[in-house]
């Protein structure tokens, strides 16, 4: 059984890594085509062809995490399709592969890809879109969201922050920051912070050219307003560096410690982590679509046909792998627009193709 299994492995492995690298180099080839844009608007300040070449080559790992689990379901169906219509599986079979053997077989090839997709998309692609977005950012700019940048929230020593953090630098300093602080018991206003930069320190902020409105509670109807003005100024807070990274860039690219530890930043400070929620359980369940897409592809090696094409059968893998690939993207948008419970939402996906995948197992294997 050990060469049945060195067999199997070695057809699985070459099949799947011939559609992964089909899949993301025409995906690398679509991204290729949005960086002309950029290349033609910032051309001027030195973003060349060759630049951007090397932009798309170092988002090559977030690519191959998205497509790892749809590579993995048309590669199986390839080689399970081709070994029954080569009669090859038969033979397989009445050698002693039972279905359950080549189910647990395939389980453990799948696990394999399953860890490799965790490391792709929780330690490889998260660092090097970083190393992409900050390398592309000499050029188009610092990091920032939209106009208004990025919002947070903070509390402290009885009061409520609102921070706003217009844009991120390479170096990591944190331009164009406003502070609004509240009174945590009446919500009254305190004071108005604007800094022209800020830097991160241990468990606070250094302002730099900082001018300060405090709002003096004089009278009831008008309370009086004091401007102060200074080079510096620090601001003891809870925010680090990872959170306002995370405020600024997409959670798609943040490892699951970061946005584990954002989403209880949120939820202690009372603002909404609908999104962060989805994504963290989405980084933990997605790999799992690995073995979903084993499962799926077992049943075409029980499949007859000696004069049809493979062609019909690689195409349904096809069409499995990317409504796979939509429906997880869906089921995100979807959950997050009518708040949805997080965990059921990132799984949701996998329960359906896990459903599939059994029933399909069940009534041509088991049964026929």
């Amino acid at each position: 059984m050990r060469t049945v299994r060195r067999f199997i492995y070695s057809q699985v492995l070459q099949a799947t890594a011939f559609v992964a690298l089909a899949f993301v180099l025409l995906f690398l080839f679509f991204d290729l085509i949005d960086q002309l844009e950029n290349v033609r608007n910032f051309g001027a300040r030195g973003y060349s062809f060759g630049y951007a070449l090397l932009y798309i080559a170092l988002q090559t790992p977030a690519r191959l995490y998205e497509l790892l689990p749809i590579a993995v379901l048309i590669g199986t169906i390839y080689v399970m399709a081709k070994l029954a219509q080569n009669s090859e599986f038969t033979i397989l079979r009445t050698s002693g592969l039972n279905p359950l053997r080549a189910l647990r077989m395939l389980l453990l090839l799948g696990f394999g890809f399953s860890l490799l997709t965790f490391a792709l998309g929780d330690y490889v692609a998260p660092a090097t879109s970083r190393i992409a977005q900050a390398f592309q950012a000499r050029f188009t700019g610092d990091f920032t969201v939209g106009r208004t940048g990025a919002w947070m929230r903070d509390r402290q020593q009885g009061r409520n922050f609102s921070v706003n953090v217009g844009a991120l630098t390479l170096e990591g300093r944190m331009n164009q920051v406003r502070i609004f602080a509240f009174d945590s018991t009446n919500g009254r206003p305190l004071y108005v912070a604007d800094a022209a930069s800020a830097t991160f320190g241990d468990g606070a902020w250094q302002l730099h050219d900082v001018v300060r409105r405090v709002f003096d509670p004089a009278t009831d109807s008008a309370p009086a307003v004091r401007v102060d003005r200074a080079a510096e100024w620090n601001w003891p807070t809870a925010i680090t560096s990872e959170m306002v990274a995370a405020a600024l860039l997409s959670p798609e690219k943040m490892p699951t410690v970061e946005l584990f530890e954002y989403v209880r930043h949120l939820q202690a400070n009372g603002e909404s982590a609908q999104r962060y929620e989805i994504e963290l359980w989405r980084k933990l369940f997605y790999p799992l679509g690995c073995l979903v897409m084993m499962v799926l592809a077992l049943p075409f090696g029980y499949l007859h046909f000696r004069s049809q094409n493979l062609t019909a059968y690689v195409f349904t893998g096809v069409l499995f792998g990317i409504s796979f690939f939509l429906l997880n993207n869906v089921f995100g948008f979807v959950g997050n627009l009518r708040n949805w419970i997080p965990w059921l939402t990132a799984l949701a996906p996998s329960l359906v193709y896990s459903a599939l995948s059994l029933g399909l197992f069940s009534w041509l294997v088991l049964r026929r």
